[in-house]
């Protein structure tokens, strides 16, 4: 057998191994187009048909108007841009000091930013609440305002910036910032010119994965948001649940659809910085 036949060959048995895994990945997506471009009369069809009998793109216009869609992404967008940026900004240092620095307790404080993940945001709403109510912020307080939210995402996320930024931040040679304080940089320099390119892909996954929980996160918002205007995605969709004596499903689909969009836009432009940060550290 000829090498470019072992190839194809093994590239037919790898496909026919990740098919399955490909169709159940898939089959969630095909519903939810599938269901956006239904009748009401046809979502509830028994037994169900998987093509619309006639596409009905108006199920877009209807959701978009009846919840307020472009304001609950307009919003979404900013918190979750936000508090990606405001968390990188904290932890891209801390990271460098856990990563590249030695100093007393630094283990207990690795394995305190480990701790912290175990404690569920749900626990943390009332107290957070009550925080919130008591911070002034231009002559009220956080609560029902967009900044409260993107303090509190970016403070959940931190520690988890951190332990992933110094696990990644450890594995750059050190002689490369050798290399150019001997060339006349000072540290400062040498970190914002030689080591941040280089541990980009591991600040890429690292605000993916930011950027992510911040985009899907419900139960903050829930608690601190009041006011329409700066309601975020997850809640606007539950708008279209909660309270309604006859669902449209249809719409529901539609808006999931939409607000699934700009997560598969981020993972498409930044995928290559993801697949060398994922791969970070693995040989040296």
């Amino acid at each position: 057998m000829t090498p470019r036949a072992r190839k194809l060959r093994r590239s037919v048995w790898c496909w026919l191994v990740l098919a399955p895994l490909i169709l159940a990945t898939l089959l969630p997506f095909a519903v939810m187009i599938s269901t956006s471009l239904k009748r009401h009369d046809e979502v509830l069809r028994f037994p169900p048909r998987w093509l619309p009998e006639s596409p009905q793109w108006s199920n877009f216009v209807d959701m978009w108007t009846t919840v307020g869609f472009g304001t609950g992404l307009i919003n979404s967008l900013v918190i979750a841009i936000a508090a990606t940026a405001f968390a990188l900004v904290i932890a891209i240092p801390a990271a460098y000091a856990v990563g590249r620095l030695r100093f007393r307790g630094q283990g207990a404080y690795r394995q305190f930013l480990l701790a912290t993940q175990m404690l569920s945001p749900i626990l943390l709403v009332l107290g957070l609440f009550r925080m919130a109510a008591a911070v002034p912020f231009f002559g009220g307080s956080l609560v029902d305002t967009r900044t409260g939210v993107i303090v509190i995402y970016a403070a959940f996320h931190l520690a988890f910036a951190v332990w992933m930024l110094s696990s990644y931040f450890a594995t750059i040679p050190r002689e490369l910032e050798e290399a150019a304080w001997i060339d006349g940089a000072g540290p400062a320099h040498a970190v914002l010119r030689i080591f941040l390119p280089l541990a980009l892909p591991a600040i890429a996954v690292t605000g993916i994965v930011t950027f992510v929980a911040s985009w899907n996160e419900f139960n903050v918002a829930l608690t601190l948001l009041r006011d329409p205007a700066r309601l975020t995605l997850p809640l606007k969709v539950v708008n279209l649940v909660a309270g309604r004596y006859s669902v449209e499903w249809n719409q529901v689909m539609a808006a999931t659809l939409l607000a699934t969009l700009p997560v598969a836009v981020v993972f498409a432009v930044l995928q290559r910085y993801l697949v060398q940060g994922l791969t970070l550290g693995a040989v040296k």
